[in-house]
């Protein structure tokens, strides 16, 4: 019983530091599109790749094991707390599919440019509306995104 006082009342705090306003764009919430433009009030955003320095990822029809592996530390310390490697909710929306779901450039530009992201996204709004909680940036390294696209994939089932 204490265990779930204790993650309510981080949570709490989680989302009242958080300063933003949950995101109220429905239709982004069921887009699962890899090609969908975005409109409105960011017109020229590409929510294919999203907003940051990743324009283009070249990724291996197989895995790269060390990247993957690499991945799945930086995973551990900075984002199990909040994802599972499911489909399920926990804090944040879990993994299973998003690799899937999103270019990998816009995994890598939403790991390394939270704030942008979040505030020019369509899909990364539509998330902080059903999670409502606003991501943290995590300051990943561009080789600690890398790492974690790999671990994604894996977790994805790619060989």
């Amino acid at each position: 019983m204490r265990k779930y006082i204790v993650i309510a009342i981080l949570l709490g705090l989680t989302y009242a530091c958080s300063n933003n306003a949950p995101a109220t764009n429905s239709n982004a919430a069921n887009s699962t599109d890899k090609g969908a433009s975005a409109s409105g009030t960011n017109a020229g955003y590409d929510s294919v790749k999203g907003a940051g320095k990743f324009t283009h990822v070249t990724l291996s029809p197989q895995l790269d094991t060390k990247l993957a592996a690499a991945g799945k530390a930086v995973y551990e310390l900075k984002c199990s707390a909040c994802h599972k490697l499911t489909g399920e909710k926990l804090v944040g929306p879990g993994w299973k599919g998003v690799t899937e779901k999103r270019q990998p450039e816009w995994i890598m530009n939403f790991v390394t440019n939270t704030d942008e992201m979040i505030s020019k996204d369509p899909h990364a709004q539509a998330l902080l509306a059903i999670c409502m909680v606003r991501m943290p940036n995590q300051n990943l390294s561009d080789q600690d995104a890398r790492n974690v696209l790999e671990f994604m994939r894996q977790n994805d089932g790619v060989k």
